[in-house]
């Protein structure tokens, strides 16, 4: 077996190699002068894991391309980000649902395929191949435990994204609740969590991806109203548009934290060992 990835993988596709116990096949990455994407793959084995996560539209057809170029090999894709995973229903008469559109594009080439906290679940019955869908829930719980934060609150922004929350807090046992918006008046929004109180406690905001941060920010500053000692944000997919990381440290978020399924400065954890767990079962 040999681990190969697309060229925004590379990081974790070696720590996945690491974990493994194989070796990494080298790929040469070009442009033609037309703007189309090129690439050569090294010697393969029998087996390949292709790891690419689709941060983009030119690592969506780098990852195709790349599943066509081990056309001779059994191969098990690994996309640990999906991007346009997050529209899974119509919302619009006319729209596409541009998650089934592109897991569809990976039902060819590949024996198997694994995701990492995939925004929809349901999107899986999408690919055409048997495909699992893994959480960091663990991961993220294990790397806030290493902080040696007092008794912390792990807060989800929001109902729907509760059950991580609570995946993250059993990592360490400790109190688990969302975020809940109650409107004061036409123009007045408070944020506080549902249950608990935040006072006199560090908080960690968890959740699968943070995008802009726009809901943390507010969230940061009122629970540092309501008494809160100090704010941490922790995701998965650290995905950070639009200047999110600032915002998000300006707003007094204390520190923000990723996984490297799309690899950024603030990647702390990783997650090769999940996803080499899964690929050994």
């Amino acid at each position: 077996m040999k681990v190969i990835s697309t060229e925004k993988s590379q990081v974790l596709a070696a720590r996945i190699a690491a974990a493994l116990g194989v070796a990494t096949a080298d790929v040469k990455f070009a442009r033609f002068p037309d703007g189309e994407l090129y690439l050569a793959a090294g010697a393969l084995d029998d087996e390949t894991v292709i790891v690419g996560s689709v941060t983009d539209n030119d690592s969506l057809i780098q990852l195709l391309l790349l599943i066509d170029a081990c056309e001779d090999s059994q191969n098990h894709l690994v996309i640990p980000y999906m991007a346009y995973a997050r529209q899974d229903k119509k919302f619009k008469e006319g729209e596409p649902i541009s998650a089934r559109a592109v897991a569809r594009l990976f039902g060819n080439g590949v024996k198997d395929c694994l995701t990492v906290n995939i925004h929809e679940p349901d999107v899986l019955k999408y690919f055409g191949v048997p495909t699992r869908n893994l959480s960091l829930a663990n991961d993220v719980g294990a790397f806030i435990e290493s902080l040696g934060l007092d008794n912390p609150l792990i807060l989800a922004p929001d109902e729907g994204a509760l059950t991580f929350a609570k995946g993250v807090a059993a990592a360490g046992g400790w109190d688990c609740d969302n975020l809940e918006k109650t409107r004061l008046s036409g123009s007045e929004v408070k944020i506080a969590p549902k249950n608990l109180s935040s006072k006199d406690r560090s908080v960690v905001i968890v959740d699968d991806i943070i995008s802009t941060g726009g809901t943390i920010v507010t969230a940061a500053g009122m629970l540092y109203q309501q008494g809160a000692t100090e704010v941490y944000a922790a995701c998965v997919h650290g995905v950070l548009i639009g200047g999110a990381y600032v915002r998000l440290r300006a707003s007094g978020v204390k520190e923000i934290f990723c996984s490297d399924t799309i690899e950024r400065a603030c990647s702390r954890f990783s997650a090769a060992d999940c996803i080499a767990s899964a690929i050994r079962k």
